[in-house]
């Protein structure tokens, strides 16, 4: 994704045709050291086509993806006729917020 993104950055920013040496400047303007490799197939691959009509075409697909939680809404159905679904969700929620500050206090973050 690093790579689209710094393609993508690159086009917004006036290039219409960004090479390897674009992607990877961007890259590294960041601190991400690039895999040549990776670049050379991204900028291959989107090389001569549109953003804006892949980013459409892009678009349409995920739109006739289901995005449904079936799950969520059989919850309540099932609490209302058995009653015993809601206690298991809860105790459920419970150990993911304890996971949660478990990681807190492991001294560590995402963004440190």
């Amino acid at each position: 994704m690093r790579y689209v993104a710094a393609y993508l950055l690159a086009v917004l920013g006036g290039n219409a045709a960004p090479s390897n040496s674009d992607i990877e400047k961007i890259l590294s303007s960041v601190g991400i050291e690039a895999d040549s490799t990776r670049v050379s197939k991204v900028v291959n691959e989107l090389k001569g086509k549109s953003i804006e009509e892949l980013i459409a075409s892009g678009r349409e697909k995920l739109s006739s993806m289901p995005a449904g939680g079936g799950g969520v809404a059989a919850a309540p159905a099932a609490a209302a006729a058995g009653g015993g679904a809601a206690p298991a969700a809860e105790k459920k929620e419970e150990k993911k917020e304890e996971s949660e500050s478990e990681d807190e206090d492991m001294g560590f973050g995402l963004f440190e």
